[in-house]
């Protein structure tokens, strides 16, 4: 059974990502721009009688889990039998009859308070792809002003969006959560992206809440309140999220033009490394594999505390065009990249915080013990910059299926006190600004208190604090915490005797 997540794009960052996920996971799957099958195998396996039972199976299985080849089309594994998975496609998509050939819609809801973006994406190759009701636009827009997302225009929308949303919970056997794309430094994607938190957050509490979220940069500044908006927004994402998967625009310029050699880079180039990341998240509920992970299994691994669930990703190998058929990179090379700096799509240098969890993603031929033993070495030789408080804190998944043009693959979302970095940054502008009250009369224009700037300032230096804590933290302090904490209890009880 397949255990689905739905998929929401808001803003106009959100969507231009969203759009190039919906692109790759076609891909992945053979799917043509219209989510109708792309290809049927050549040759089918002799041992296999070419019925028209087996050709139904064919076009409703994307990929053999053991074997699969873009260029022939051939869908069948090493023993030449053919596999069927509807699985693999029922995470993210629904099954509808299309004639002769089965169509498969995304499971998403495209949401921003202007139609520039979605008139786009409707008119534009994959407009067939989605369901026309599940484009959902404003007229006037948020103006980059968080409150107008949050307060007023968004929550015009909200209504719409959330029938929207229980049409396609209705329709999932197994829900197993949501997956938000959405940028923190905008008016849309951060004020109608909190406020859709914290309704989902509401109505649906007991499932998985995932977001990935684009970061102020500390180069790449899109828009002067950016620090307002988006401190406003960590503050919704620390009490309402389970997993927030932190990108920025600087780590993206970085990767495109010193890795991909590519001088001027465009949103396009940028979005497709995230579609990468977001692509190998859900890569083991998609396809079969050795050591399967879902987004609870990555929650659970992965977040020591609760307001601890900032992540950051990172991927590998990322090569230069025409570059590729020229290495060969094993899984010990593999696991080194990923836990490199320059391969981290948000702009933080680990080596100035600590791993407190992470978990690597491998997609291609890669045994279980190969890649155990990498995962084991790596954390020995820096085993300073893990803490020693939680053992084996680095989880693995193995997933046969690799990428579409890659041989194998490896994704990483580290939890690192690092991320405070991040932060900081923004926690600096923000009070350079707020000191002064600088535009704050068009959030108060719009509905909002002046105090929730200051909780949302607080919150976010709670949350430094309690990084910082546990980066310092030691087997020998908590040890004597502990023993502090049952002396106390002790006590307690004797002075109620």
């Amino acid at each position: 059974m397949a255990r689905e997540i739905i998929s929401l794009s808001i803003g106009q960052a959100g969507n231009q990502v969203g759009e190039n996920f919906w692109r790759t996971v076609l891909k992945e799957h053979g799917l043509g721009n219209d989510g109708v099958r792309a290809f049927l195998p050549l040759t089918p396996p002799p041992s296999v009688p070419l019925s028209s039972t087996s050709l139904e199976l064919r076009l409703r299985v994307p990929f053999s889990p053991l074997f699969n080849s873009y260029a022939s089309g051939m869908i069948h594994n090493k023993s030449n039998e053919y596999v069927t998975s509807k699985s693999a496609v029922g995470v993210y998509f629904t099954e509808v009859d299309h004639g002769e050939k089965m169509k498969y819609v995304p499971r998403s809801v495209q949401v921003d308070l202007e139609d520039g973006v979605l008139n786009r994406i409707k008119s534009g190759p994959m407009g067939n792809l989605f369901r026309p009701d599940t484009f959902i636009a404003g007229s006037s827009g948020a103006g980059n002003n968080w409150a107008k997302g949050f307060y007023t225009e968004g929550a015009e929308l909200i209504d719409s969006i959330q029938e929207c949303l229980q049409k396609q919970a209705e329709a999932c056997d197994a829900l197993q959560g949501f997956q938000i794309t959405h940028s923190l430094g905008g008016g849309t994607g951060a004020g109608l992206g909190s406020l859709l938190l914290s309704k989902i957050r509401e109505e649906y509490p007991d499932r998985m809440l995932s977001t990935f979220s684009i970061l102020p940069s500390p180069k790449v500044s899109e828009t002067i309140v950016e620090p307002y908006n988006a401190m406003l927004s960590l503050h919704q994402l620390v009490e309402n999220g389970d997993l927030t998967f932190c990108l920025d625009n600087e780590a993206l310029y970085d990767i495109t033009t010193r890795t991909l050699k590519i001088k001027s880079p465009e949103f396009e180039h940028l979005n497709s490394l995230v579609s990468q990341v977001m692509c190998g998240v859900s890569t083991s509920l998609r396809f079969p594999g050795q050591l399967n992970g879902d987004l609870r299994k990555l929650g659970l691994n992965l977040v020591p505390f609760p307001r601890l669930h900032f992540l950051m990703p990172s991927y590998a190998p990322y090569h230069a065009a025409g570059a590729e058929q020229f290495s060969r990179i094993t899984v010990s090379d593999l696991t080194t990249a990923v836990f490199d700096r320059h391969n981290l799509l948000v702009a933080c240098d680990p080596r100035h915080g600590r791993y407190l969890t992470a978990a690597t993603i491998f997609r291609g031929d890669v045994s279980s013990r190969e890649a155990q033993y990498a995962v084991m070495n790596l954390q020995q030789k820096n085993a300073s910059q893990f803490v020693e408080w939680i053992p084996d804190n680095v989880s693995v998944s193995l997933c046969s299926v690799p990428p579409v043009g890659q041989a194998r693959s490896a994704t990483c979302l580290s939890n690192s006190t690092s991320i405070q970095e991040a932060f900081k940054r923004t926690l600096s502008q923000f009070s350079t600004m707020y000191k002064r009250r600088a535009y704050m009369h068009w959030y108060i224009g719009e509905g909002m208190d002046e105090m929730e700037f200051a909780e949302a300032e607080s919150n976010t230096h709670d949350l430094v604090a309690e990084y910082q804590q546990y980066q310092e933290a030691t087997v020998e302090a908590e040890e004597v915490e502990y023993e502090e904490e049952e002396v106390a209890v002790e006590a307690e009880q004797q002075a109620e005797e």
